[in-house]
């Protein structure tokens, strides 16, 4: 039977009414197994493959004759401006229906909030953040609202499974399971997504057995890529002729540009509309990140989606998840993502129209960004992604938690808390002692607080300093910044971190403007219209390398494989970099200690945390380090006699204790909630995060080490 005959009658007529001629792969396969089964289901399939209909086309068939009077589908989207674009998606697919849909998120008016409230049906768009608003804020409204819901789809899953907002979001959906007459099923969409073992366990660890994963072959489209060299000068500033070839290349095309950070983004900006206007054509580039105002990044959404002509907008990750701007040309990444998943992600933007090619553009201008960007596009073309890992002992997620369930029962004995975090999909690994000790703990500080008489906690003092601040529902740690103003118009913010002066000329939303008034009481920024500036050096977290883009680095350089799609320059660099490599024969399993005069280079080639772990473990044997760079390179003193102490280090039995004793302040694991947990579990989540001695001693098994003197 064909897919389309297990749809309901109301649904296939939408299917027709829309002139549909055909299901994608990932339509077909999902549709008979969503509505024939009583599974969760992952659906794995390229951008643009149609995921979000291959998941409500079945939904819908199965729930709309009671979706009209009650909640049966919670969608939840990692973005507000996901959300925002997936309406019109979703609504479209309940036309032929009386279904309603609503979303909920800090932009929708009080009004309808209230009239979704009193009157919950159909299908609900909101993020973990407003999932825990309801908790907090609608808690006599909770079995109301969710007692019907038998679906949650979590679109760009992937987003979600390795930090602390996936921790929030499962642990709240747990906690729905109270209200809700059934347990919803849940249906994950993502197109990069990998160990799949380890998403079925977060989706139900329970029933493995019930999560049925749902993977639809790549695209038939072709990519077309290419990685070109633009070295930067001695100033270190990205040279003329990659933004006059970037600017050539999106002249007649739309495109999406990615760069790593926000200044970035704004340099880059200017830059391609200032070529732009001396050739006659005005501004057609837009800058697009979180520091832009929401308003101005909204106006950039729409007029991409709605132009006919070549315009082109500037971003960092910001647009790497779904949101629509209408079909994308081009894409091009300048200088390298951090991770496979990331590229993958991007190049997806493009190629979305029928019959067309999609189309990648790489730029790199260091050495280091070349041979990185050319080892990141070979496990793209290798169809390899990071496994999923998942955010490990999540007491600082578990502090916010308790908080929440106090104020949402309004007094709970520790007995029924105790219970409640046990039976929690996100905490029944963790021990039960410990969640004892956090608890005791938060009763110390005032976090919490005890009643005598009914021995109930309730939210204490302190607690209530955190529960009643607006920053509370989420989890992820946020810098404290300024808003940007041009008179009454707000254009963004600057982190409050950067050194800023009144008379500074910055760059923000592509435009140039002078400091005039520097209001840190009030955390206001007051500008005016410039004829020049520099992008602010905004903050940013470290990413985390994994140890295969590195193996595939050493790899490139080890062999003498070529390479169609690099120019001219970055293969003689290429060339350059690997002439050392070839002249002294290194293999592929050896890692090599550089040594000089004044030091000494040991070319680690692994991920960032068996890096780290070394260099903690080095210090602990006396080495000091000089320097360490976000490829693993450790810089050692002339007199270390580094391959005996690496043979001492692989025999001896590690504890995290003494690791922890060579770290630095900086280098120790921080989360929003991490400073006010018990230390020695703060010191754990360390361990679990940052933390590989058993990576490292097989890395010590697998390599071997030699010191070449040059």
């Amino acid at each position: 039977m064909s897919s389309f005959n297990f749809l309901s009658k109301t649904i296939q007529k939408m299917v027709w009414r829309m002139k549909w001629e055909s299901f994608t792969p990932i339509q077909d396969m999902s549709i008979p197994e969503i509505i024939e089964t009583k599974n969760d289901i992952i659906l794995s399939s390229g951008t643009a493959s149609g995921k979000t209909e291959a998941a409500f086309l079945p939904i819908l068939s199965l729930v709309e004759k009671e979706a009209e009077e009650v909640l049966k589908v919670v969608y939840i989207s990692p973005l507000k401006a996901l959300i925002n674009n997936q309406f019109e998606r979703i609504e479209s697919l309940c036309q032929e229906t009386n279904i309603p849909i609503h979303r909920w998120h800090g932009d929708i008016s009080q009004s309808k909030k209230k009239k979704f409230i009193k009157d919950p049906a159909g299908i609900l768009q909101i993020t973990p953040e407003s999932i825990e608003s309801l908790f907090i804020n609608r808690t006599e409204q909770l079995k109301h609202i969710f007692k019907s819901v038998e679906f949650i789809v979590i679109d760009e899953i992937h987003s979600f499974l390795d930090d602390e907002r996936g921790v929030h979001l499962r642990s709240l959906l747990s906690r729905m399971e109270s209200y809700t007459e059934m347990r919803p099923r849940i249906i994950g969409l993502s197109a990069t997504i990998d160990n799949f073992s380890f998403v079925k366990k977060w989706v139900n660890h329970k029933h493995l057995e019930s999560v049925s994963i749902i993977e639809s072959p790549d695209s038939d489209k072709n990519l077309l890529y290419s990685l070109m060299y633009f070295e930067k000068g001695e100033s270190n500033k990205k040279k003329l002729e990659l933004y006059e070839d970037i600017r050539a290349l999106t002249r007649d095309h739309k495109a999406l540009i990615f760069c790593n950070s926000r200044g970035e983004v704004e340099e880059t900006t200017v830059m391609l509309n200032r070529l732009a206007v001396r050739e006659g054509n005005g501004e057609t580039y837009y800058p697009h990140h979180s520091s832009i105002d929401k308003k101005e990044r909204e106006f950039v959404e729409k007029t991409m989606s709605e132009t006919t002509i070549p315009k082109s907008v500037v971003a960092t990750s910001s647009l790497e998840l779904g949101i629509d701007i209408g079909s994308i040309d081009i894409v091009i990444q300048i200088d390298s993502t951090f991770t496979v998943s990331a590229l993958k992600q991007r190049l997806g933007r493009s190629g979305r129209k029928r019959d067309t090619n999609q189309m990648l553009q790489l730029y790199s201008t260091d050495e280091d960004s070349l041979i990185q960007s050319l080892a990141v596009m070979e496990l793209v073309r290798e169809k390899w992604v990071e496994p999923a890992r998942g955010y490990l002992l999540p007491y600082d997620i578990l502090f916010q938690q308790i908080l929440s369930l106090c104020e949402e029962t309004n007094g709970i004995t520790l007995r029924e808390l105790i219970d409640k975090i046990n039976f929690n999909d996100m905490y029944y690994e963790l021990d039960d002692q410990k969640i004892r000790q956090l608890i005791d703990h938060m009763l110390k500080n005032e976090h919490l607080e005890l009643i005598k008489g009914t021995n109930e906690l309730i939210v204490g003092f302190e607690g209530e300093r955190l529960v009643r601040g607006k920053e509370f529902y989420s989890v992820f740690m946020s810098t404290e910044q300024y808003d940007v103003l041009e008179g009454v118009k707000r254009i963004g913010t600057l982190d409050k971190v950067m050194f800023l002066n009144e008379g500074d000329n910055i760059i923000l939303s592509g435009k140039l403007w002078t400091i005039k008034i520097i209001d840190p009481k009030r955390n206001k920024i007051y500008v005016n219209k410039a004829v020049d500036g520099k992008p602010p050096k905004y903050t940013s977290g470290g990413v985390k390398i994994h140890k295969r883009i590195c193996e595939k680095i050493l790899e490139v350089l080890c062999t003498d494989q070529s390479f169609e799609y690099v120019d001219d320059k970055g293969s003689a660099a290429i060339e350059d970099m690997r002439r050392p490599y070839h002249s002294h024969k290194v293999s592929q399993n050896e890692r090599i200690i550089w040594k000089t005069r004044t030091g000494q280079l040991f070319e680690t080639y692994t991920g960032t945390v068996i890096t780290n772990t070394l260099v903690w473990m080095l210090r602990s044997m006396g080495v000091k380090i000089k320097d360490r760079d976000g490829l693993g390179r450790i810089e050692l003193p002339t007199d270390c006699r580094i391959e005996e102490v690496l043979r001492r280090i692989g025999e001896k039995n590690w504890n995290p204790e003494e690791l922890i004793e060579h770290t630095k302040q900086p280098e120790i694991f921080v989360s929003k909630y991490s400073e006010v947990i018990p230390e020695f579990l703060k010191y754990e989540m360390h361990t679990a995060h940052e933390i590989d001695i058993q990576g490292v001693k097989e890395y010590l098994r697998e390599n071997q080490f030699r010191v070449i003197q040059l």
